[in-house]
């Protein structure tokens, strides 16, 4: 196949790239309020059809989101198979006061197109398809058998994508599999990530009383309130590190080759502190430590805090009731639900037996080997389209990776045309169309290169 063909088509089409995108974000499909969902992966099936793309709406069940399965089958090279693995589900917009447009606008202003999903993930997903569609527009066929798996609820913990996995394994089965997002650094160098941490999602709660009282009584009544913050202070000390008995029992050492990743991968100190308007880092963390407790460092934190009264004004209350959610990432052999257990054990050791504790979410932490054919394969593609890539041990974010690598056997790397500041679950989230291009041609390469690996 000729590449250069199938380059210059990403060049010439942008603009219908730009339509089909435009026409995901100003569909709304937000997984926390079971928004859109149906619609947004129908819209997805058609968008892959019009592409060339074969495409399917699988489900698992009733109130269970669908996927959106696509395929097209390599006519000179059906021994390989490369997977797309993307979401169509967004975050919520809230709060409306700060977007500038619309949340759904799929406005463009010069080398930005904004709106909830430009960047994470309809803009990754349709650089997917229009790779792809190059291909197909260029020499009707792919290098390799290109299978898409497409689902609805990344954005609220991905609780049924395993559940797909194993039902449809055989449909899904491949050689090798292409993560749903990637960032691209403030250089504009991709970030090639080779790993996710896994994460423990839970609510604890406390009731004292059997409504609100006058905060008069707060000298005779317990505030669960107090009770929550008494117990969040035996988890953490001030510099992150979690004080759970056990915690890190599992967790391992970074490799020799990992160590040398990690060391060589950029990080601008002062432009992370000024995008995000902090002064310090965790621990005051500096240098080669950041970089490393962001590949591989677990954490507590403190997600939501709910108690009392919040609106404006004041209101003397003293509140019944009190709840707080925990995020815990977690990194390779830390298993959720023994990490749950050793949180268990600790509150009641701590003498917190009355602070009921609710598992929302868990998944493992997964890492593909940097050994691994496919990482070469990768790289070599990003360094061809973007000029040069970094290599990162793991992503400091959380997806349901371990659960691809534990069903279809197959590697797992993330790639994509994220920029690392552009506001991602934030209002004025948005995509930079420069990249967009960039990564569709990647992802061509990546297919050619594969093809041949």
């Amino acid at each position: 196949m000729n590449l250069m063909h199938v380059l210059r088509h990403v060049d010439d089409n942008m603009k219908g790239l730009l339509l089909d995108l435009q026409a995901l974000i100003r569909q709304p499909s937000v997984s926390a309020k079971n928004e859109g969902l149906e619609e947004c992966a129908r819209l997805v099936g058609k968008i892959m059809k019009n592409s060339g793309i074969k495409s399917e709406i699988l489900h698992l069940g009733k109130g269970v989101p669908p996927v959106v399965y696509g395929e097209v089958r390599s006519k000179q090279n059906p021994s390989k198979t490369i997977l797309f693995y993307n979401h169509y589900d967004v975050q919520p917009v809230e709060p409306f006061e700060l977007w500038s447009d619309k949340p759904f606008s799929g406005k463009i202003k010069g080398n930005k197109i904004f709106g909830r999903g430009a960047a994470d993930d309809k803009g990754e997903l349709i650089t997917r398809i229009k790779a792809v569609e190059s291909y197909l527009k260029t020499h009707g066929d792919v290098p390799c058998n290109v299978k898409f798996l497409v689902e609805g609820e990344e954005e609220i913990g991905s609780m049924h994508v395993e559940k797909y996995l194993k039902k449809y394994k055989n449909k899904l089965e491949c050689d090798g599999v292409i993560w749903e997002f990637g960032y691209v650094d403030e250089k504009n160098r991709p970030i090639i990530s080779l790993g996710m941490k896994g994460l423990l999602y839970v609510e604890l709660s406390a009731i004292e009383s059997v409504r609100d009282a006058h905060s008069s009584l707060a000298v005779i009544i317990k505030n669960p309130a107090w009770r929550l913050l008494e117990a969040l202070k035996t988890l953490r000390d001030s510099n992150g590190k979690i004080l759970v008995k056990d915690w890190y029992k599992e967790v391992t050492p970074f490799t020799k080759e990992e160590l040398v990743l990690i060391k060589s991968e950029p990080f601008d100190e002062s432009r992370f502190k000024k995008e995000y308007g902090i002064k310090e880092f965790v621990a005051n963390k500096k240098g080669k430590e950041i970089k490393k407790a962001m590949v591989g460092g677990p954490t507590c934190n403190i997600a939501g805090f709910i108690s009392g009264y919040t609106g404006l004004g004041a209101k003397t209350v003293l509140p019944a009731k009190a709840l707080v959610k925990l995020d815990f990432r977690l990194v390779p052999r830390m298993e959720p639900q023994k990490q749950l257990s050793r949180l268990k054990q600790h509150l009641r050791k701590h003498g917190f037996s009355d602070i009921k504790i609710k598992m929302i979410h868990g998944e493992a932490a997964s890492k593909t080997k940097i050994s691994d054919p496919f990482v070469s394969t990768v790289r070599e593609a990003a360094n061809e389209s973007f000029g040069k890539s970094i290599v990162s041990v793991s992503s400091a974010g959380t997806g349901p990776m371990h659960s691809f690598v534990k069903v279809l056997r197959a590697p797992c790397i993330s790639i994509g045309s994220t920029y690392i500041f552009s506001r991602i679950h934030s209002p004025n989230e948005f995509a930079r169309i420069d990249l967009l291009k960039k990564t569709t041609k990647c992802m061509c390469l990546i297919m050619d290169k594969f093809a041949t690996s």
